[in-house]
């Protein structure tokens, strides 16, 4: 029989989250170093080597791969011939007392994202926890462990249909992929579940994501079953759509697509689909009784040759000066190098400030002729003026931009993927623009912040509003001032290039 410690297990929680927060699946690496070798779009291939660059400054680095350090999710399997040794808490709360060491680590403080009373005050509990733990028992005297830290950008984006038994997979896949937009950070992977029932097909969806990227490997021996037949034929046909890094259109939208199944009633097809980020961040354990898990570090030499610079062709902008006429010139995917103060704000952040508008209450800061960058930054450590700092989903934002741009003087902002209709009007009513900076890249873009103070709403926390003084920040013009989009010219371009989807209009 097994005895576990409940201190062994509660120290490979904390272990794993630290190190899935700065090392990539080797997996998930070798897939993206092809994708990046095999890429022809030239903004695509830009922003896959600031995702491979950013990768290997975080395992150098020992920092957040992202700044959405996520919600955690475990799925915790327990042989039923396991003991606990002096266990006094519950498997569960073993694992949030893992999460709460992890994300309060001193020498690689993790951001704390979870917010409890969801549906009122939206407080943060500070430390990450509760995370979201499936416990199942099985013959056997092991503990195996899957765990993952879930970036809302991309969890945002997951689907679910009760479609009709009829119904083509395919179909409804193809359907809903360019409906998530860009916003869970391609390429990445894809998780499918088939079956069971609504909760079912979401666990399904879910712990697919947590198996290695194979797809190549089942490519060259051929499938030997229906699920993995879909898994070929939608990993071609969704990159055939054209959506590329960062929705900026390209040949790599997935790197794999997951499919898990399991029976279902006669009357029932349920489906669900969950992406995972560039920001891909899993691992698996076991405990055998030996004491806590042993992660092995990967080898620095496993990550590409690849070293993002910026272009000879990159335009520097001083954000201190920048004028209306300026914006005005910017082209639809050009390169900037914003240099200068940049304010921030997120969800919270703009939340308030609409509050405020609406009751005449003066703003904090004053916002005419500037950049709002939409950000929520990991505290920094050591030396560091601020933690990794990249941008988070800008359609988020999109309800309260036409407000906040008439009333404040805001000149343009700054986040990650596409706008929408409402944003879009937005912009070109008001002659504005919206800049792309990459997700997934959050350690290489904070490099680029010199200094970083909090100049409104401290109490927020990281969704604070911050001054940020860049040097040579990277971001791509996704809107111009005459409203057109990256995000939607670009897929478009490369559907059309690839050829193997018709492309309904431009």
């Amino acid at each position: 029989m097994t005895v576990i410690r409940q201190q062994d297990f509660i120290d490979s929680i904390a272990d794993s989250l630290q190190y899935i927060s700065y090392y990539h699946p080797k997996d998930y690496i070798d897939a993206l170093g092809a994708a990046y070798e095999a890429e022809e779009s030239p903004a695509a291939k830009d922003a896959i080597a600031q995702i491979l660059t950013n990768s290997r400054m975080c395992a150098e680095g020992h920092r957040p791969i992202c700044q959405d350090t996520g919600i955690v999710c475990a799925f915790v399997t327990i042989g039923m011939n396991v003991q606990w040794a002096d266990a006094t808490m519950s498997v569960e709360d073993m694992v949030n007392e893992g999460i709460r060491r992890a994300y309060l680590h001193p020498d690689n403080k993790l951001r704390a994202s979870v917010l409890a009373d969801p549906a009122g005050k939206r407080s943060n509990t500070k430390d990450n926890t509760p995370g979201v733990t499936h416990i199942e028992l099985v013959p056997g005297d092991k503990i195996d462990v899957h765990i993952a830290a879930k970036g809302g950008g991309s969890e945002n984006k997951s689907k679910f249909a009760m479609l009709n038994p009829s119904d083509s997979i395919v179909d409804w896949v193809l359907k809903t992929v360019p409906l998530m937009g860009a916003g869970w950070c391609p390429p990445g992977m894809l998780g499918i579940g088939i079956g069971g029932t609504a909760e079912k097909a979401m666990l399904l969806a879910k712990r697919s994501l947590m198996d290695p990227i194979d797809i190549q490997d089942l490519i060259k021996r051929g499938p030997q079953t229906r699920a993995e037949e879909l898994r070929i034929e939608l990993y071609e046909k969704v990159n055939a759509l054209g959506i590329g890094a960062q929705g900026l259109g390209g040949l790599a939208t997935v790197l794999d697509v997951k499919i898990n199944d399991y029976p279902t009633h006669a009357a029932s097809l349920p489906i669900a689909m969950i992406p995972n980020c560039a920001a891909t961040r899993h691992v698996h354990f076991e405990l055998d009784g030996s004491g806590p898990a042993q992660l092995e570090a990967p080898k620095l030499e496993d990550w590409p040759a690849v070293t993002w610079s910026p272009s000879a062709n990159a335009r520097r902008v001083d954000l201190n000066t920048v004028t209306p006429a300026d914006v005005a010139s910017w082209q639809p995917g050009e390169t900037l190098l914003l240099n200068g103060k940049l304010l921030t704000g997120r969800d919270a952040a703009h939340k308030r400030m609409v509050d405020m508008l609406n009751k005449g209450e003066p703003l904090p800061v004053d916002f005419k002729g500037r950049f709002i960058y939409y950000v929520g930054p990991v505290d920094p450590v050591r030396d560091e003026v601020v933690g990794p700092a990249g941008p988070t989903t800008a359609t988020r934002m999109d309800k309260f931009t036409e407000q906040v741009l008439a009333a404040t003087g805001l000149l343009g902002m700054v986040g990650k993927a596409e706008r929408g209709p409402a944003g879009l009007d937005a912009i070109k009513k008001h002659k504005s623009v919206y800049l792309m900076a990459v997700g997934g890249a959050a350690y290489l873009v904070s490099k680029a912040i010199k200094a970083s103070r909090v100049v409104g709403f401290a109490d927020l926390g990281m969704e604070a509003i911050y001054e940020f003084d860049v040097v040579d920040m990277p971001v791509t013009v996704a809107v111009d001032s005459n409203g057109t989009s990256v995000h939607k010219t670009g897929p478009l371009e490369w559907q059309a290039k690839i050829g193997k989807i018709p492309v309904a209009s431009a």
